[in-house]
């Protein structure tokens, strides 16, 4: 490999090779959106913790520099610590499944704002630097796309956590795009014939790819309906209304426990005054948007299913409604790339959208919303695909949750940066965690 390039291999193999130029300018346009995202938090909630389950704001600020230094240059490097302390504190966030575990894992006291700001400066100096003269040829395959999409995918954590921020701790942007409230289309299912489902990825298919992607896997599935659109606001009101929250007959007995201890009777993001739904956008409340995909955890997406007669699809079902038998397509559209036209992700918008919005996006089967709009849960639990080997750079990404209490989810969120739309990408939450941007839509056997 020559100097100053970079073999961008897929997971432990992959193909083509990424200049140390471009890996800077990627880098830098990442960093330009993680910064725009802190500047929305006033300096007062700087050290607030959003979410009981997660840091506060500051250990987020300083992780992912960390994470840089850690992996790169302590690991992969061999270099001597200029913080070994702040190395440690900011090493890695938590997933707990109660509260009482969260304080256990978590600290009294963090580290001041200015010194915070210092140690990023340093690594992000330190890495620019690198970029410019290193030769790179002997570091692990793949460890700059690991960088990369570990960047993105924290800036959307943490923006479902200043989500649940005061409005008065928040500094709205200009020039917000306005909510799409209009009527939703009628809900229709799509019939999708049997044939065989491809998860996962080839080695080599995608730039980068995550341990739990490889490798690929193929899965018989029988036929089966799908919902032409995710499940909306409006349609989870009739389950709501119909007291579906105290019907013990949708619920199992794990997620009835849940739900009664926890007092849970609406999904998280809905509230009522005098009779009437709101919803609670990032920056304002509004009348709950019928036509917006419903927002709820992988416990109440499933009692829905059962009230209507249905279920949530396996991952081998949804993977199946989106590519058919194009198993070389990377998007559910087919081979063009990604855009503002295919669904909403990239922060185009700051909010869900009117299901349907973008037909470019539909698949050949007629599925619409498969990408964006919200991640999509699945009926299975997140687990490997058969001959999964960890990563070699970070052995515990995928390892640590394959516990029986995470469940698959696909597709995308409107936070959801666009170098994780591909096809074999693999997100996963506890069954109960109601913070992240996820929706379903059902099946029929």
């Amino acid at each position: 490999m020559q100097r100053h390039q970079l073999d961008r291999r897929a997971g432990e193999k992959g193909s083509g090779v990424l200049e140390a130029g471009q890996i800077a300018a990627e880098f830098r346009q990442l960093r330009a959106r993680t910064q725009a995202i802190f500047a929305l938090v006033s300096p007062e909630a700087y050290y607030e913790r959003p979410i009981a389950l997660r840091h506060p704001i500051a250990f987020y600020d300083g992780h992912l520099d960390a994470f840089i230094w850690n992996k790169l240059f302590r690991e992969a490097l061999g270099e001597p610590a200029f913080n070994p302390d702040f190395d440690a504190v900011f090493a890695r966030g938590i997933d707990p499944s109660t509260e009482a575990e969260a304080r256990r894992k978590g600290r009294d006291g963090w580290p001041g704002y200015s010194e915070i700001q210092a140690y990023k400066a340093h690594v992000r100096g330190r890495l620019f630097a690198f970029l410019r003269t290193a030769d790179m040829s002997a570091l692990p395959d793949g460890l700059f796309g690991l960088l990369l999409e570990h960047e993105a995918m924290h800036q959307e954590t943490l923006l479902y956590m200043l989500h649940q921020l005061p409005a008065a701790l928040k500094v709205r942007p200009e020039r917000l795009p306005p909510p799409d409230l209009g009527p939703a289309p009628k809900a229709v299912m799509r019939q999708v014939p049997a044939g065989q489902a491809v998860l996962g990825a080839k080695k080599g298919e995608f730039s980068f790819g995550w341990d739990n992607e490889f490798p690929q896997t193929e899965v018989r599935v029988p036929s089966f309906s799908i919902d032409a659109y995710d499940v909306t606001n409006g349609q989870y009101l009739e389950f709501v209304a119909s007291g579906g929250y105290h019907r013990r007959e949708f619920w199992d007995d794990e997620t009835w426990a849940w739900r009664s201890e926890q007092g849970v009777e609406h999904p998280f993001y809905w509230f009522q005054e005098d009779g009437e739904w709101f919803y609670r956008d990032f920056f304002a409340d509004r009348p709950l948007p019928h036509s917006w995909p419903v927002t709820v955890t992988h416990a109440e997406a499933r009692a829905y299913a059962r009230f209507v007669g249905k279920d949530l699809p396996t991952e081998a079902e949804w993977h199946r409604s989106a590519f058919g038998d194009h198993r070389d397509w990377p998007y559910p559209w087919g081979t063009e790339p990604p855009t503002a036209e295919h669904g909403n992700f990239d922060f185009t918008l700051w909010s869900p959208t009117r299901v349907g919005s973008y037909p470019k996006g539909t698949s050949t089967f007629g599925v619409h919303d498969l990408v964006g709009n919200g991640w999509e849960w699945t009926s299975s639990v997140f687990a490997p695909f058969p001959g999964f080997r960890p990563s070699e750079s970070y052995p515990p990404y995928s390892v640590d949750f394959f516990d029986g209490q995470h469940y698959v989810m696909k597709g995308a969120s409107w936070f959801t940066a666009a170098r994780m739309v591909r096809r074999s990408f693999r997100n996963w939450f506890f069954w109960h965690y109601p913070y992240m941007y996820a929706t379903f839509r059902c099946v029929g056997r």
